[in-house]
């Protein structure tokens, strides 16, 4: 029997990893923490911290006004290193999964795992809001029942080819992340040296989200938002 292709689920940006106890430290990482995206496959949790991009955000917590995302975008597993600081930990070798949904710090996500020796991580994520769906500790729940084979998980369409512009589309929203149609114009620009009609993208988007492949989500503005959809459906993270 042909086994199970691996699959992004999740992806979350911008998360603070930490080593278990506070007396340890992570090696070349200041005060002990390093920054980058953490991805949820059907069969591992992934840490990338490689090939780093770093954008400034508004922050109505921070005194200067904004706060600086650091983060590695994931569209290709097969791209992901398995050196400089990346963590890949196999489900099935997790022994405790636990969330927290965080009070005095932001929300964050618990794994401890067994290699050679028992190993433990703490993930905390920095892009809290109203506007979410669900946090990094809601990822546990996930996690286990990944691990006991009771998650559902749906079967998407067939991705168009990259040729068409659909296909270009879909390409540049596969690290998950809710974008405007400018951004998804110019990130399709970029990586495929093309110049793009931006009506002719929001055309595209719309019916990449009347085919199931794309969410659409409309803000207080009226701005228009697009994200990949989940395989995790009504549980997408």
């Amino acid at each position: 029997m042909e086994a199970t292709a691996e699959i992004m689920l999740a992806q979350e940006q911008g998360v603070i990893m930490r080593q278990v106890g506070k007396e340890k430290k992570l090696e070349g990482a200041l005060g002990g923490e390093l920054e980058g995206t953490l991805v949820l496959t059907n069969r591992r949790l992934i840490f990338v911290c490689t090939d780093e991009r770093k954008d400034d955000l508004k922050s109505r917590g921070s005194i200067a006004g904004t706060m600086r995302l650091v983060y590695s975008d994931v569209e290709d597993l097969t791209s992901i290193p398995s050196t400089n600081g990346n963590i890949f930990i196999p489900l099935s070798s997790i022994t405790l999964v636990k969330g927290h949904p965080g009070r005095v710090e932001r929300p964050s996500l618990e794994v401890k795992w067994q290699e050679a020796k028992e190993e433990g991580r703490v993930f905390v994520e920095r892009l809290s809001g109203r506007s979410r769906r669900r946090n990094l500790n809601d990822w546990a729940t996930v996690i286990e029942r990944l691990k006991t084979g009771n998650q559902k998980i749906t079967q998407l369409p067939q991705t168009p080819s990259v040729d068409t512009l659909d296909g270009k589309i879909v390409h540049v929203m596969a690290d998950m992340q809710r974008k405007g149609v400018f951004e998804i114009e110019q990130e399709v620009e970029t990586q495929f040296k093309a110049k793009l009609d931006p009506d002719d993208v929001q055309s595209a988007c719309q019916r990449l989200a009347d085919g199931g492949l794309l969410e659409k989500f409309q803000d207080k503005s009226g701005d228009m938002y697009y994200q990949k959809r989940s395989p995790l459906g009504d549980d997408a993270l």
